[in-house]
Formats: structure tokens, C-alpha cells, sequence
């Protein structure tokens, strides 16, 4: 029994730190049109950036929003400079972010070298939570906290504010929405700069559970990947769902089968990507 239950809360806070990745992913994906293969590397460099930080003694948290402010700023300059030069351009925005994903992992590699950096979690939460027997790292749950307050707010900021909407209308007709005195431009790099911040400050928030190393961005890249083909393109609500579906799987496949870890991951994906191909919560396009 304690195996099953320190298996489920690993896997619902593994769950919510997917989810500070691939929520960012979705919005970039799913309202810009643009499929970011650099996603996994900005998840990557927040963490070097926090390492850095941490090394020089800020705390933990100031050091978390510090990256993630970072990381935006490296995505404002990739927004604006470069993937705003191939509009529609998909094969292109492709092979430049999966290039810019090689050049970020030589960087890191170059600066930080090979060795595995950990980041130690704030010491208040070092200490495990016990109940009935059971002793759970604090530090995962509030993990899971904060990504839960982080989906409550961008479902506030997307659906509830002014911002959010002009967004929206930006994103079903661009011309239309330019032609009221919607800043179109000025919001897809706001959505940029939200998407990388989340991913950087989420690889921060990792960062205790998962540490920096090399080849990090290839290992959260492709479970982002999953999240957005499960949960549907743009869908903050899917992202959330197949967060924690992808949390599961993970968690349960590695502990249960190892050597069909990766069967029973991305079964789900090819199946949806067969008879829903839109996602979970995704819109169909017509």
C-alpha cells in the first residue's frame, strides 16, 4: 500500500511541475502557430540560470523568478529577431528552434560543463511530511501547489481579463483585430515572453527533484511534447489534464515496467494522434 500511495503523490507532483513546462508550450503552440522545439531548452537553461543564482547566494525563490525572467528575455529576442522573420513559415520556425535548442545545450555545456548541478530546495522545506507511517518530500508538494495557482491564474489571464481577449481575437483574425487598434505584435511576444518565463522558472522549481545537466532539455522536451498532443494545442485546461495523465504514466511505467517505460508513454499519444486528432480539450479546426 505505501509503495501505491508514495507513488501517487510523485506522480501528481511530477504532474504539476509538467505542467509549468507544457503550459507554456501550449500557449506558444497553440495560439502563435508556433511549434518551439527550443521549449525543452529554456526549461534547461532556467535551471543553469537558477544553479547561478543560488551559487551566488539569492534565495531560492528570487532566484526562481530571476531565471524565469531570463529565460523571457532570451525568448523576447527569439520572438522579435528571428521567428517573427518566418510568419506561416512552419518547416522553417522547426529548424530554427531545434537549432537554437543545439547552440543553447553547447552554451550550457561550455559554461556549466558535463557535471550534474544540483539545486537544493529551500531549507524550510527540507524536512518530510508525516502522516499515518508516511514521510513525503514537502518541497514536491508545494511544487504541486504553485502549479496549481499557476492555473488558475493564466485561466484568469486568458479568460477573464481584457488582455486575454485581445489575445484571443488576435489569434482567430490577426487583420481584423489590427484593424480595431489591437497591438497584435506586442501580444504574441507578451505570449512569448509568458510561455519561456514558465518553462525557465519551472526549470528552477525542478531543479531540487531533477537537478542541471546536460541533456535535460532533451529528457522535458518530448514529455511537453506528449502533454499537447494529449491535452489538445492551446488548451490550458488540456495542458493541466495531460500534465498529470503524462505524471502518472511516467512515474507508474518507470516503477512498474522499466524496460516498457516508453511503451506505455507514448501509447497514449499514437492513439489519440489516431482517433482524436485535435487532443483531449483541443479545438477542431474547420
Amino acid at each position: 500500500m505505501q509503495f501505491w500511495i508514495i507513488q501517487t503523490l510523485n506522480s501528481v507532483a511530477f504532474g504539476g511541475l509538467l505542467f509549468l513546462l507544457s503550459s507554456g508550450f501550449s500557449l506558444i503552440f497553440g495560439l502563435m502557430r508556433i511549434p518551439n522545439l527550443a521549449h525543452g531548452a529554456f526549461f534547461m537553461l532556467g535551471a543553469y540560470f537558477g544553479y547561478t543564482l543560488l551559487s551566488l547566494k539569492f534565495n531560492f525563490w528570487i532566484a526562481a523568478i530571476g531565471a524565469g525572467l531570463g529565460v523571457g528575455l532570451v525568448g523576447i529576442i527569439l520572438e522579435r529577431f528571428v521567428l517573427r522573420q518566418l510568419p506561416g513559415n512552419a518547416q522553417g520556425q522547426v529548424l530554427v528552434t531545434l537549432g537554437l535548442s543545439f547552440i543553447v545545450a553547447d552554451l550550457c555545456l561550455l559554461i556549466w560543463t558535463g557535471d550534474p548541478m544540483p539545486l537544493p530546495a529551500p531549507q524550510e522545506l527540507r524536512p518530510p511530511l508525516r502522516y499515518f507511517g508516511l514521510a513525503f518530500p514537502t518541497y514536491r508538494l508545494v511544487v504541486l501547489g504553485l502549479a496549481l495557482v499557476a492555473a488558475v491564474g493564466l485561466y484568469f489571464l486568458m479568460e477573464r481579463t481584457r488582455i486575454g481577449a485581445m489575445i484571443r481575437a488576435g489569434v482567430d483574425d490577426p487583420e481584423m483585430a489590427r484593424g480595431v487598434g489591437i497591438p497584435v505584435s506586442r501580444l504574441f511576444t507578451t505570449v512569448f515572453l509568458l510561455g519561456a518565463a514558465l518553462a525557465g522558472m519551472g526549470g528552477v522549481l525542478g531543479g531540487p527533484i531533477l537537478n542541471a545537466y546536460p541533456g535535460l532539455d532533451a529528457d522535458m522536451l518530448p514529455l511537453a511534447l506528449i502533454v499537447v498532443i494529449l491535452g489538445g494545442a492551446g488548451s490550458l485546461l488540456g495542458a493541466f489534464v495531460g500534465s498529470f495523465i503524462v505524471g502518472f504514466l511516467y512515474n507508474f511505467g518507470i516503477a512498474l515496467v522499466p524496460d516498457l517505460a516508453y511503451f506505455v508513454l507514448f501509447l497514449p499519444m499514437v492513439l489519440v494522434l489516431m482517433f482524436l486528432p485535435q487532443g483531449l480539450f483541443g479545438r477542431v479546426q474547420l
